[in-house]
């Protein structure tokens, strides 16, 4: 298990324990956390789980596959740390993870 932090427009912070191998957008529709929609069910189709990764964690996961930076394209407020929760992987790699929901999905 890996503690993730998930803050949403309104500035309340989801501290979850999720579990390895799952995608950040299955934990934060599991844990109902607000302004994550995702719309397609996990299969980068939509960004309605769009995320901003907070910069001490932008090493730590793998850059966009090409796929993913198509979908980006269509997500509001795109940022340079902007992500699709569906295409991040939670692993030990990623204790302490802190993602922000952007103003327009809250």
């Amino acid at each position: 298990m890996t503690q993730i932090i998930m803050i949403t427009v309104g500035g309340a912070r989801f501290e979850i324990e999720a579990e390895n191998g799952s995608s950040l957008m299955e934990v934060a529709v599991r844990n109902a956390v607000p302004g994550i929609v995702a719309e397609c069910g996990g299969v980068c189709a939509c960004a309605t789980c769009h995320v901003y990764v907070d910069d001490s964690f932008a090493a730590r996961i793998e850059p966009p596959k090409e796929m993913e930076a198509g979908m980006l394209e269509f997500a509001y407020d795109l940022q340079a740390n902007s992500r699709l929760s569906c295409q991040i992987r939670i692993s030990d790699n990623l204790e302490g993870l802190i993602v922000r929901v952007p103003q327009r999905q809250g």
